[in-house]
């Protein structure tokens, strides 16, 4: 039904209509961690990105095969048991997402959270668990249901778009957010992602955008639920934070009174994300440097890590994640989640693009959601130790190796010249591994995280 042509358009029709505040943007800036913070438990090393260098130096370690020690089981709720879901207040309408619609109107819907019993109606088993029932279970494929969302009701078989819109703004300036909703003719699980947290990160918003729209409802299994663009106020002033120069990325699960960010992450998370079981929260490296298409997923979490597995050729770098990341949240809350990090910010890469729209397929085709002819590459593999090797001088920076090269301890990755001196110092690997990320070409300080290094190491039982 939805073709695959659309990926040659540009994803702005998207945000048609809306209108640009003039709000302030915000540069970037880094967090650092002294190495003397290092500990020998610390397994996986300092991520500029996303996930921060304290989040992942403060990551769990791997989990040891051999230890008695297990980690603590993972909460299966996906909201506190209470009165049942407020019933949907109109029907949302079958759009064809291929044509050019204008800009959904806002929505306010109440910010009650979901309850356990409404999410067991809406949705299907999370993978890894198991039901039991007296009755034998049918091989036959169940017809879905109607899908609540928003204060929308969607119908079975049907695509839609709806607007989330977190009340914070000026009244008479609101600006919607819009939602794109699949609701397969058959049951299955319920699928959200997420793009552009970080409102400057534009290939997690062309990556839902194509995988959106090329389902079909009528042979999807369950549901998907796309957010190509979250943070709306940065992504029109090209800035990584919100208008309060806070990072949406620090603030979940949220909270109704809070700051400003606090309260973006409490509508998002209680009247989207706990309608859902399985979560990709895409993102890039940050400014001025890029990633290698991968998962930042917690491998201790046995149903994450089985989760990883639907990715086809993403690298996995393990990180537990730190309080106030939407994945870490959304795991606390028992939804299955990952990050996955693809590209530099401010640029649209169509290899990091196919590379996301590919690993999306894949996963949904092992997730029983769709039924695909799908070749699956060679598995790529889990990084449980990374490292970030440093400039030890100011300069300008040069690289001698690419995203993705694999490099062996004391190599040359690039140099840092001095263009007043004339002196030039180079960077070389701590380790034999493979660049996962890296700096570009640019000015910079002693200090500078520049290039990323994963080594490769037996998963933990194998």
């Amino acid at each position: 039904m939805l073709f695959h042509g659309l990926h040659k358009l540009t994803w702005f029709p998207l945000m048609s209509g809306l209108l640009v505040l003039g709000l302030p943007a915000f540069a970037a800036a880094e967090t650092t961690t002294s190495e003397n913070d290092k500990t020998p438990e610390t397994m996986v090393a300092a991520l500029a990105e996303d996930e921060n260098v304290e989040d992942v130096e403060r990551s769990e370690p791997r989990a040891d095969a051999n230890s008695d020690a297990q980690p603590e089981p993972q909460p299966k709720t996906t909201a506190a048991q209470a009165t049942p879901t407020k019933p949907a207040s109109k029907v949302a309408p079958n759009i064809d997402l291929k044509e050019v619609a204008p800009a959904p109107e806002p929505t306010t819907p109440a910010q009650a959270p979901v309850t356990e019993t409404a999410a067991q109606e809406d949705s299907e088993v999370r993978p890894g668990e198991e039901t039991v029932t007296a009755a034998p279970v049918s091989t036959e494929p169940q017809p879905a249901k109607s899908f609540t969302l928003l204060d929308s009701e969607v119908l079975p078989g049907t695509s839609t778009r709806l607007a989330w819109s977190p009340g914070i703004q000026i009244a008479g300036l609101s600006q919607p957010t819009p939602v794109l909703v699949v609701n397969g003719a058959k049951a299955g699980p319920t699928l959200c992602l997420t793009g552009a947290i970080h409102g400057d990160e534009l290939n997690g918003i062309e990556i839902i955008r194509r995988t959106m729209y090329d389902l079909d409802p009528e042979k999807l299994s369950g549901r998907v639920v796309g957010i190509p663009i979250v943070n709306l106020p940065g992504f029109q002033q090209g800035s990584r934070y919100l208008p309060d120069r806070r990072d949406l990325n620090r603030h979940f699960p949220g909270s109704p009174d809070g700051s400003l960010a606090d309260r973006i992450a409490h509508s998002l998370f209680e009247n989207i994300i706990r309608r859902c079981n399985m979560l990709v929260d895409i993102h890039t490296g940050s400014l001025k440097r890029t990633n290698l298409p991968q998962l930042r997923a917690d491998m201790n979490n046995a149903d994450v890590a089985t989760f990883t597995q639907g990715f086809d050729r993403m690298a996995v770098v393990h990180s537990s994640g730190s309080p106030g990341m939407l994945r870490s949240a959304a795991v606390a809350a028992g939804i299955t989640t990952v990050t996955m990090e693809a590209g530099e910010s401010h640029r649209i890469q169509e290899h990091q693009i196919e590379a996301g729209v590919n690993s999306l397929t894949s996963l949904m085709e092992r997730q029983g959601m769709i039924s695909r002819m799908f070749v699956w590459g060679d598995p790529e593999p889990v990084y449980y130790d990374s490292d970030w090797i440093r400039a030890q001088h100011g300069g300008i920076l040069f690289s001698e190796v690419e995203l993705g090269a694999r490099v062996s301890e004391g190599e040359i990755l690039g140099y840092v010249a001095d263009p007043i001196t004339n002196a030039q110092f180079p960077i070389r690997s701590s380790s034999n591994g493979r660049i996962i990320g890296m700096a570009v070409d640019q000015v910079v300080m002693a200090g500078f995280a520049a290039y990323h290094i994963g080594t490769e190491a037996e998963v933990p039982g194998e």
